[in-house]
C-alpha cells in the first residue's frame, strides 16, 4: 500500500496529546475516584511515569522498522500467516475502540443537549466527518489538529482559571486512606484509556513521520501533556465537587463547568467543556478508524484504504448502536474485565514479544554470520 503524505514531529506530538486525552475528560474522573477515592490524583500521576516508560517501548519498536505500519512489523517479524492473524486481531480491536467512542458521543448529546434527536442521526452525521477527515489522509489531519490545537489549550486554561475560586483543599484529605490497592487498579484504569490505547499510533508511527528518529520527543511530550490534562480534571472534580459527588455523577467535569460562576455574570459555561470533549473525541476517533482501515487494507494488499471507509463507517455506525445495551452497562466493571486485559494484550504485550523476537533473530543473524 502507498503511503502519501508525511507528517512532521510537532504535528504528531499534538496528536500523541490529543489522542492521549481522548474521551476521558468527560468520564475519567468518575472511573478512577471511584476506585481510589480522593487519592486518584496519585494514581494519575503513578500512571503518567508507567506511561513515558511505555512510550519509550512504541519509539524503540518504531524506529526499528522505518516507514513501516504495525501490521507490516507483525508480518516482517511474525511471518505472512501469524502476522496476518495478529493484524486482524489489532485492527478489529481498533474498530471496536472506535465504535465505543461514537457510542459514547450519541450518549452524551441525547442525554445532555438534544435529548429528542434519533441517536442513529448523530451516529450518522459524526461518523461522515470521520470518514471524510480519514479519506484526506493523516497529513490532513495533523494539519487540523495543528490549527485547532491553540484553542484547545487557551479554553482548558480559562476553564480551570475560573474554577479555582471553587477548590476546597479539605476535599483531598485524608491522603492513602484507601490504601496501596485501589490506587493501583485506578492506575491500570489511566494506563487503559491514556498510554495503552496509543499502540494505535504505531500505525502512522513511523510510516507518516518524515524524522522518526526525533519523534521519540513527540512521544515523550505528548503523553506527558495529556497525562498533565488528565490530572488536572481528576484533581478538580476532588478538590470542587468532592469524593462522593464525582462518583455519583456520570460526567463529573461536565457538572464542574455548572460550577463556574464570576460575578453572576460568566457562568454555565459546559458548553465549551463540551467543546473540548468533542476536539480530543474526534481525533482519538479518526486516528482508531485510520489505523484499522489501513489495517484492513494492508492484510488484503490493497493499493490504497480509501475505498474501504465508506462501507467500514457505515458497519461502525451498526455497531456502535449495538456494542453496549446502555450507558450504565458500559460504565459498570466491564473496563476491569474486558478493555484492560485487551488493552495490556494489543498494547503491551504485543510490542513486547515482537522487540523480543527481533533482538533474537538479529543475534541468532550475526551467530550464523560469524560463524560463516
Amino acid at each position: 500500500m502507498q503511503k502519501d503524505g508525511k507528517i512532521s514531529v510537532a504535528q504528531f506530538t499534538i496528536l500523541v496529546i490529543l489522542v492521549t486525552i481522548g474521551s476521558t475528560i468527560l468520564n475519567a474522573p468518575e472511573r478512577l475516584i471511584s476506585y481510589a477515592r480522593q487519592d486518584a490524583w496519585i494514581s494519575v500521576i503513578l500512571g503518567i511515569i508507567i506511561g513515558l516508560l511505555i512510550m519509550w517501548l512504541y519509539h524503540t519498536l518504531g524506529v526499528r522498522f522505518p516507514n513501516m505500519t504495525l501490521v507490516e512489523m507483525n508480518e516482517r517479524l511474525l511471518g505472512k500467516w501469524l502476522g496476518k492473524i495478529v493484524s486482524l486481531f489489532i485492527s478489529c480491536s481498533l474498530f471496536l475502540s472506535a465504535a465505543t467512542l461514537l457510542f459514547f458521543l450519541g450518549e452524551f448529546l441525547t442525554a445532555q443537549f438534544i435529548p429528542e434527536t434519533p441517536i442513529e442521526v448523530i451516529h450518522i452525521l459524526f461518523i461522515l466527518i470521520v470518514i471524510q477527515g480519514v479519506r484526506l489522509g493523516i497529513e490532513t489531519i495533523a494539519r487540523a489538529g495543528e490549527i485547532i490545537f491553540p484553542w484547545f489549550i487557551m479554553i482548558f486554561t480559562i476553564f480551570f482559571l475560573f474554577l479555582s475560586p471553587k477548590v476546597e483543599v479539605q476535599n483531598i484529605q485524608p491522603v492513602l486512606e484507601t490504601g496501596i490497592k485501589p490506587i493501583l487498579s485506578a492506575t491500570l484504569t489511566y494506563l487503559e484509556f491514556s498510554s495503552l490505547s496509543l499502540i494505535c499510533l504505531l500505525m502512522v508511527f513511523p510510516a507518516f513521520i518524515n524524522q522518526p528518529k526525533r519523534s521519540f520527543k513527540a512521544f515523550f511530550l505528548g503523553n506527558l501533556i495529556g497525562g498533565i490534562f488528565l490530572l488536572f480534571i481528576t484533581l478538580f472534580s476532588i478538590l470542587v465537587l468532592g469524593v462522593d459527588n464525582s462518583v455519583r455523577l456520570l460526567y463529573p467535569s461536565y457538572a464542574l463547568a455548572r460550577k463556574i460562576n464570576v460575578g453572576g455574570f460568566v457562568q454555565r459555561l459546559e458548553a465549551m467543556l463540551a467543546v473540548l470533549w468533542f476536539v480530543s473525541l474526534y481525533f482519538k476517533m479518526t486516528i482508531y478508524f485510520f489505523g484499522s482501515v489501513v489495517g484492513f487494507a494492508q492484510i488484503l494488499n490493497l493499493k490504497d484504504y480509501r475505498p474501504l471507509t465508506l462501507p467500514l463507517g457505515m458497519i461502525l455506525v451498526v455497531l456502535s448502536l449495538i456494542i453496549f445495551p446502555n450507558v450504565t452497562y458500559s460504565e459498570s466493571d466491564t473496563g476491569m474485565h474486558v478493555w484492560i486485559p485487551l488493552m495490556l494484550t494489543i498494547g503491551l504485550f504485543l510490542p513486547l514479544s515482537l522487540l523480543c523476537v527481533d533482538f533474537i533473530r538479529k543475534r541468532i543473524g550475526r551467530k550464523i554470520t560469524v560463524k560463516n
